[in-house]
């Protein structure tokens, strides 16, 4: 893309963020996830292939519908209160539409339909801004609204999302569609949990964004989009597969590593609320999860590309090695569990 238009860009992107992080009036609010929606865009679509243009347009027509769903129900608070302020939402219909509207920009289910077709028809490095960065905003105002939004609402967009994450990313073979329903379950334990314990959202936020940023990093540095290409990481590689197959262990929420450390500590939550019906679902939704991660770490580690000639390959890249990003963001993904008490420490 040409340099001069990410300039325009990516500044665009971080001031529609910016202005949802430290916005209090409704309309402010609505007009950064406008220009969040709209600064994206032009990433998108930047390929000029068919697949882009119609997950661009998929993307543009659910994000319009959820913003004017977000409008509707500010202007309806407004005229029944009086009240602009983003925590005077005091009419109950005003806030299940906000909540409505914020579930269909974050591809909660059952409004998730979008996710996985959008995000197949973009790039990798666009494809990770749209599942961490364009998160960031719409959660801005979930954990400034956890505590006038409907706990039940919420506990049913999130356990069905988890339910939904877990199933749909069995049967996938395309890495961007894993990924989607992997950002899927990962909103749904988000979800399930802001209402009682909005700290643990907010950790579970973060760490999700570093363990994402790991994997599209590494997808795109194999050049891999399908489960079969990945195979070949192996021998590209062995170190960068072996940094795949521990990222996407965490991912999936396993000890000792990171991404064990929030769905312990909110299934602990949601136990202490008595909410144990729901948190024995999302830890049955979270195996199957699991599943499809360990599908992704045998095809990474546990098999070889095929190649009948013996000799070596002419047209093999040249081996790769970590770079610093990658190898931060990787140490974070896997290596933080020992530290929850001091995480929780400073959370709370």
């Amino acid at each position: 893309m040409n340099p001069t238009t990410l300039i325009i860009i990516i500044p665009s992107l971080a001031l529609g963020t910016t202005l949802t992080f430290i916005g209090s009036h409704w309309l402010l609010i609505w007009m950064g996830l406008e220009i969040n929606t709209l600064a994206i865009i032009p990433m998108m679509i930047r390929q000029h292939h068919p697949r882009a243009v119609e997950a661009t347009t998929k993307y543009f027509i659910i994000q319009a519908t959820a913003s004017a769903m977000l409008l509707f129900a500010s202007v309806t608070n407004a005229w029944m209160s009086g009240q602009w302020n983003l925590t005077e939402l005091l009419n109950p219909t005003s806030a299940t539409l906000a909540t409505i509207a914020l579930a269909l920009k974050i591809g909660l289910a059952p409004l998730h339909f979008w996710l996985p077709e959008v995000l197949q028809g973009l790039d990798l490095i666009t494809g990770l801004i749209l599942s961490t960065w364009q998160k960031l905003a719409p959660f801005a105002v979930f954990l400034q609204l956890h505590s006038i939004l409907n706990s039940n609402l919420l506990m049913f967009l999130g356990v069905l999302s988890t339910i939904i994450g877990g199933w749909g990313g069995l049967n996938q073979t395309q890495l961007r569609k894993i990924l989607a329903y992997s950002s899927i379950a990962n909103m749904g334990w988000m979800i399930t949990i802001i209402h009682y314990a909005p700290h643990l959202t907010l950790l579970n936020l973060i760490l999700y964004i570093i363990m994402t940023l790991t994997t599209f990093i590494l997808f795109t540095l194999f050049n891999s989009t399908k489960i079969n290409s990945i195979a070949s990481s192996s021998s590209k590689s062995p170190l960068m597969s072996i940094i795949t197959l521990m990222t996407l262990l965490s991912l999936g929420g396993l000890p000792p590593l990171s991404g064990f450390m929030p769905k312990w500590l909110i299934l602990q939550e949601l136990t202490k609320q008595n909410l144990i019906i729901p948190a024995t679902i999302m830890a049955i939704m979270a195996l199957l999860s699991l599943f499809f991660y360990l599908r992704l770490c045998y095809a990474t580690t546990l098999t070889i590309n095929p190649n009948p000639l013996n000799m070596s390959s002419s047209w093999r890249t040249k081996i790769m090695y970590p770079n610093t990003l990658m190898t931060t963001s990787a140490s974070i993904s896997t290596l933080l569990l020992p530290l929850t008490p001091t995480i929780l420490t400073l959370m709370t």
